[in-house]
């Protein structure tokens, strides 16, 4: 062990008592898929049904929230807001900052086309659109890729929310999974602080919560702070949180909005077609959410995602790529693909003028042609990116960590995030080829981008054909719309893979039950081919990667668990692994899982590169 990492373990462990997070409920192992990898990869369908039976959970939960009658408050709270010139703000990070995004794209697109089909209000469609904002740990940046530190800092949260002037007239969603991330405390705490209504909602039960946790006891006991428990048990890949946890922050968040804009469209426009009950929407949310699990978990339907399952895993098995396309859906596939990186220590997404870094297994591209439209039609708005200035980092932590910290911040500016080019103008520096392959995911409204001969999703998947790529088709829409999705398919690509999600027909403004089973499949879909390259064992993601304090823990407890070290012994021996590994962690190359290189040097007394080649031989 070098001097190096023993002092980052001895840093680590002064702070552990308050990241030791192993007695969470979203910690803990889920029993219906305690046997994941191995009906996995038995049996695809049979792996994906476990998944969906998982889900489960989100349907019992939403019933229970439903029943509550607090949408109806929640929503009433959040109208007065609106109507009285305030904000709402979305704060998370990781899986709950990429939600905060998608809800606030949601909303902007409602108002977006309301602009569109010409609706003349007071205030306009144009001011409702910008009375919503998301917070996410390192800005927009962080869309497609983690960004190392963000969310165990509290004042960073409370820095990125000022700067978007926060006031008491405005309404927090301060949204963390687990309950305990220090960033988004301090978007809750920032709103306090300015008198803002502020709303905490998090996946795990209180009692827990506040016996081991002392930021998260200090949020729950505080009576300004208004709690929404979303607990729905153990998730389905353990301490996985982007599975079940923000599955339902997802249904509960929509739910509240769409009851908050058939409100508002009722005033601004009675006898117009958005004119809805809202206080019909809870019931008939669970009601269609309940069908729309039904169908993921249907036989034929799990056995179509299967052949989407084996194609993405046979093509990254060989070391060839996917490229996705995707346009009412861009932020959803986007969502899915960057979350693969830090849980299954994929390669994340490469800037395209980066020659180092290991080729993305992965990618999306949407129908526009430069990447700056493409972003903006991503997220609904102009990408917002952290831009502090070195005097503002000075200010926000300890100077020995000035330095770093400002590395990091000059990384994730918005000029970087163009580098990911996700427009047509990508495509050049991502040429199909053989062994690749090409998924187009679509919803029953881009239809015709995808039947006429010039269509988006039609060029796109010809152009993959013609390269020698195989090809793969989402299609998310009602039933009754198969039969000329089917036929289209037969004559033009009777070799593709063909998925058709059906979603219950609604009249939701925001859609949110698509959205939720969308959700749901991508989840299934990454999740079950990670399982099929052996990145999950049992349902333990063993490639996790420790990019931050609550994952430092849990991949500490991790080897703990599987070598039988005691937590010191385990944090020691992670951090050495960590600094063979984090050269290539850096430079956005391959390289193996920290927790698989440590347990294998414990059980077979080797170093560092002899690990590390026992544990890829065996994948």
């Amino acid at each position: 062990m070098s001097q190096t990492s023993n002092q980052r373990s001895d840093d680590f462990l002064k702070i552990s008592d308050q990241f030791q997070l192993g007695v969470l409920t979203t910690e803990s192992s889920h029993p219906v898929t305690a046997n994941l990898s191995e009906t996995a990869k038995g049996d695809v369908a049979a792996g994906l049904g476990l998944l969906f039976e998982a889900d489960g959970d989100n349907v019992r939960k939403y019933r229970e929230f439903a029943e509550s009658g607090r949408a109806r408050q929640i929503a009433d709270t959040v109208l007065r807001v609106v109507k009285g010139g305030g904000k709402v703000f979305f704060t998370g990070c990781g899986s709950t900052g990429r939600l905060s995004i998608q809800l606030v794209s949601i909303w902007r697109d409602f108002w977006q086309k309301q602009r569109a089909r010409g609706l003349q209000s007071k205030p306009s469609p144009e001011e409702f659109e910008h009375r919503a904002f998301s917070v996410m740990a390192g800005g927009d940046f962080a869309l497609i890729k983690a960004v190392e530190g963000f969310e165990d800092f509290t004042e960073f949260g409370k820095k990125q929310i000022g700067d978007l002037g926060i006031s008491a007239r405005d309404a927090v969603f301060a949204i963390t999974e687990g309950g305990e991330t220090s960033f988004v405390i301090g978007t809750a705490w920032k709103g306090v602080e300015v008198g803002a209504k502020v709303y905490f909602v998090y996946n795990n039960p209180d009692e827990i919560l506040c016996k081991h946790v002392k930021r998260s006891r200090e949020v729950i006991e505080e009576p300004r702070i208004e709690k929404i428990n979303l607990t729905t048990g153990p998730m389905s890949i353990t301490g996985s949180t982007r599975m079940q946890a923000t599955t339902i922050q997802l249904c509960v968040m929509l739910t509240v909005l769409e009851m908050v804009l058939r409100d508002l469209m009722k005033e601004l426009e009675p006898q117009g077609p958005c004119a809805l009950d809202s206080n019909a929407v809870p019931a008939e949310f669970l009601r269609k959410l309940t069908e729309m699990h039904g169908n993921l978990r249907a036989p034929d339907f799990r056995a179509q995602l299967a052949r989407i399952v084996s194609l993405e895993e046979g093509v990254y098995r060989a070391k060839h790529k996917n490229n996705y396309y995707a346009d009412r859906f861009g932020i959803d596939v986007l969502t899915d693909t960057t979350e693969r990186s830090p849980t299954f220590c994929s390669p994340p997404f490469r800037k395209f003028d980066d020659t180092t870094a290991t080729e993305s297994w992965s990618f999306l591209f949407l129908p526009y042609a430069d990447t700056p439209k493409a972003w903006e039609r991503i997220i609904k708005r102009q990408p917002q990116c952290v831009e502090w200035t070195e005097a503002e980092v000075r200010a926000l932590v300890s100077e020995d960590k000035v330095a770093r910290t400002y590395e990091i911040v000059r990384k994730i500016s918005a000029a970087e995030l163009m580098r990911f080019k996700v427009g047509l103008d990508g495509l050049a520096h991502r040429p199909l080829r053989p062994g690749d392959s090409a998924v187009a995911i679509l919803s029953e409204t881009e239809k015709a981008a995808l039947l006429a001969e010039d269509g988006f999703y039609r060029r796109q998947l010809e152009a993959a054909k013609k390269a020698g790529a195989r090809t793969g088709l989402i299609y998310v829409g009602r039933a009754e719309t198969f039969p000329e999705i089917r036929d289209f398919a037969a004559r033009w690509n009777p070799e593709g893979v063909l998925v058709l999600a059906a979603v219950p027909a609604t009249d939701f403004l925001l859609d949110g039950v698509t959205r939720a089973g969308l959700k749901m499949l991508l989840n299934a879909l990454s999740t079950c081919t990670m399982v099929r390259l052996g990145r999950v064992m049992g349902n333990y993601m063993i490639w996790v990667v420790p990019s931050n304090l609550k994952l430092i823990d849990r991949s500490t407890r991790y080897i703990q668990r599987l070598t039988n070290l005691d937590y010191r012994a385990a944090n020691r021996l992670l951090f050495e692994v960590i600094e063979y590994v984090e050269p290539r962690m850096k430079a956005d190359q391959a390289y193996p899982p920290v927790v698989g290189v440590s347990v294998m040097r414990v059980r077979h007394q080797l170093d560092n590169a002899a690990a590390e080649q026992r544990i890829m031989a065996e994948m």
